[in-house]
């Protein structure tokens, strides 16, 4: 092809109307200088009360103002792309390279099998030619639930996989179809295939619930396979050697569907556990994936995707291709991005409404500072450069010569040899986790590989198609939500102390704004300081009448007022902007200080603790199963207490003192009729109400609800106690 008859495979555009966001931003700025102004010339007497409350007030405002500048660096020019699959189809439908897609699952307990299964069957389903396409899964769990669970479901996948590509149906994970698209009513074929389909899926997932539920295998399933018989020398999921099935080969011309179409190869991985052997959580996982598939298939393109997350649509592997295989476009370009999206998040999700905007305006800020992190799913790799491969401005890969490598062993064979490849000593002298694959020692293991990629001069593109590409499973419960969110900012701090923090592992290797787009997330944690002096500290000085802020009389008071409402008023803005209500984005504001409270306090103290050797690293997994109460509480957008635990602790006792602060603030000013009170404290008074308002839901918790998702009795005890304990200090 000539260089006059290139067309690209994908056009970047920037946004538009940037101008009023860079008023709002210099505006902010403006009123931001004001406030220090105003701090610095009304610092209080040394011997004056609350000298060093305002000071630790001014610190936190210090921090605040930092932070809000380096998450400006993802907002300035977002970009926005779009693919072209007709041309992609066109120039390289015949040479289309192999895909090699991981899936990892941990615990059969924490995340079902069904779930597995229909992550596993909509990537199966992908439109693409099903020979160049392998599906792999690694169960850490080494759980015989699981491994019959896909066994199953490459059986119903002679059924599954034609139907869905005959009536190009979306998505194609069998439990979101039915429980989403209705019945067909103007096609009788369509909708007779489809009771029959139907029938067939819960046929299986009664069978795989079943035996799940029961803790045992039917012996007549047992004995269909050889499979089973690996579990004879199964001790215990921490200890057993090697499990490797091919439960479909696509070498194999018997490896059809019931239209007699190739279905794709189909692998079960449990790589093997020793007690004496660190196995590098989820990062060792997928490292011995690579190896297996590069063994078994080797396709030069790698699929990540988490057990959760199901492919919500078919044509997004033809898209990230788009990217990965642009002449002159793609040679930099090493892995391609989708957004983590949920399915089951309510109307007004009390949890996880901030990742509409990550999304919608985040990911292209990213995009164009030097690309997006690597974020653990969704995310299409150049197996060559997962593997170590440094950029080179010489870097071109054939496509044409890339599906050519073939495998000669029989299944048995290859089973067998790929068996080492998963061992435990195989990485041993190696520079596997370091400089190969998954990098080891952080609990966040892709943001810190996604790093070590960029610094070696390859880029990433982030990819938010209109129809969202993978869709996964919420948390359904408030602790869940805070525990997550401790292990990822955890992981995020634990890389910004460490040799590969940005702004030293990448000085002169990606770009400064590039940097400082890591330290949007790899700071969260430390915002627990500062947010914490904010909403503790102001309202316990209200009953010793210590006036923070300027008088509501002064012209001071302006920028403090202005600062609030305009950084609010955007935020809501962008909210609506991206399809968000107002209920959503309160909810988030309330995530937002529980988060900060909470998650980001346990993941900075437990960092600081194991820099010093007080604490070991750990990875705790995000349950993908609720019972039926707690579901329903979930769908009614009902906050989930529940369990006992130390982050209900802090956040009931905040609520409640922010509360009594409250509560005597407003008999001192409406039935003490002292107005003095209202001009001096008004702001304090404010602030302190607003924490009040978004507590709302754990004052219910804590007092009003019977239900089993309320704030247990210790913690209601306990945090009345400690917070009476804190106004008794204050006051003296």
């Amino acid at each position: 092809m000539g260089k006059d008859e290139y067309l690209p495979l994908f056009e970047t555009r920037v946004a538009r109307g940037r101008i009023v966001y860079l008023v709002y931003a210099v505006s902010v700025m403006i009123g931001i200088c004001a406030v220090f102004v105003y701090r610095a010339t009304h610092l209080p007497a040394a011997a004056q009360a609350g000298r060093w409350a305002w000071m630790g007030l001014f610190m936190a405002e210090v921090w605040f103002t930092l932070y809000w500048l380096i998450t400006q660096s993802v907002r300035w020019t977002p970009i926005y792309r779009y693919t072209f699959k007709d041309r992609l189809s066109q120039r390289y439908e015949k040479v289309l390279p192999k895909v090699d897609i991981l899936v990892c699952t941990a615990d059969h307990t924490v995340e079902p099998p069904i779930i597995v299964v229909n992550t596993i069957l909509s990537l199966m389903a992908y439109d693409y030619p099903t020979h160049n396409l392998s599906v792999y899964l690694s169960d850490d769990g080494g759980s015989e639930f699981t491994f019959y669970a896909l066994l199953e479901a490459s059986r119903f996948s002679k059924y599954w996989l034609p139907f869905s590509k005959k009536f190009k149906i979306e998505p194609r994970s069998p439990s979101a179809y039915f429980s989403t698209v209705c019945q067909p009513l103007d096609d009788p074929v369509m909708a007779q295939e489809r009771s029959s389909i139907k029938t067939l899926y819960e046929d299986m997932k009664k069978r795989i619930d079943d035996a799940t539920r029961l803790g045992h295998i039917p012996e007549q399933v047992r004995e269909e396979h050889k499979g089973f018989q690996e579990w004879d020398w199964v001790s215990s999921k921490y200890d057993h050697p090697t499990i490797l099935q091919i439960l479909i080969d696509g070498r194999d011309p018997k490896a059809v569907d019931i239209e007699q179409e190739a279905l794709p190869t189909l692998v079960y991985l449990a790589r093997e556990k020793r007690p004496q052997y660190h196995h590098n959580f989820k990062a060792g996982a997928l490292n011995a994936l690579l190896r297996v598939s590069s063994r078994i298939s080797n396709g030069p393109v790698i699929l990540n995707v988490d057990c959760d997350m199901y492919s919500n649509n078919s044509e997004s592997l033809r898209d990230a291709l788009c990217f990965l295989m642009d002449e002159e476009q793609s040679r930099r370009i090493a892995f391609v991005q989708f957004p983590q999206n949920f399915y089951n998040l309510t109307k007004n999700d009390v949890y996880s409404s901030s990742l509409r905007v990550i999304s919608e305006v985040e990911l292209p800020g990213l995009d164009a500072n030097g690309g997006p992190l690597y974020i653990g799913t969704g995310c299409f790799h150049k197996r060559i450069v997962l593997c170590g491969r440094k950029y080179s401005k010489d870097e071109k890969i054939d496509w044409s010569l890339e599906n050519h490598t073939k495998v000669e062993e029989s299944t048995r064979v290859l089973e067998e040899t790929c068996k080492i490849l998963a061992s435990c000593t195989y990485e041993e002298n190696t520079e596997w986790g370091k400089e190969m694959g998954l990098m080891y020692g952080c609990p966040v293991e892709d943001v810190m590989t996604g790093l070590a990629i960029q610094c070696r001069g390859w880029r990433s593109v982030g990819f938010n198609p209109v129809r969202k590409g993978f869709l996964g499973l919420a948390p359904t419960t408030l602790l869940q939500t805070l525990v997550q969110h401790q292990r990822w900012s955890e992981g995020d701090l634990q890389i910004f102390l460490s040799k590969y923090c940005p702004l030293i592992y990448g000085r002169g290797k990606i770009p400064l704004k590039h940097q400082i787009s890591y330290c949007c997330y790899l700071l969260w944690a430390p915002n627990c300081l500062a947010t914490l002096y904010y909403v503790v500290v102001p309202s316990l000085c209200i009953h010793r009448g210590i006036s923070l802020f300027p008088k509501l009389s002064s012209p001071w008071v302006l920028p403090f007022v202005y600062v609030i409402l305009a950084k609010y008023g955007y935020s809501l803005g962008e909210f609506l902007c991206c399809e968000g209500t107002f209920q959503e984005w309160w909810n988030d504001q309330r995530m937002w200080v529980f988060k900060r409270t909470t998650s980001y306090l346990f993941a900075f103290t437990n960092t600081i603790l194991k820099l010093l050797g007080f604490a070991k690293a750990g990875f705790a997994l995000t349950a993908k199963v609720a019972d039926e109460d707690v579901s329903l509480r979930y769908e009614q957008e009902i906050m989930e207490f529940g369990a006992p635990s130390p982050m209900l602790n802090i956040l009931a006792t905040i609520s409640l003192a922010n509360l009594f602060s409250f509560v005597g603030a407003l008999k001192i000013v409406i039935m003490d009729s002292q107005l003095i009170v209202l001009d001096l404290l008004a702001l304090q008074i404010l602030l302190c109400g607003l924490v009040v308002l978004i507590n709302l839901p754990v004052y219910e918790g804590l007092f009003f609800r019977k239900d089993k998702g309320r704030m247990p009795t210790s913690i209601v005890y306990q945090s009345v106690i400690i917070a009476v304990v804190a106004h008794i200090v204050a006051l003296y």
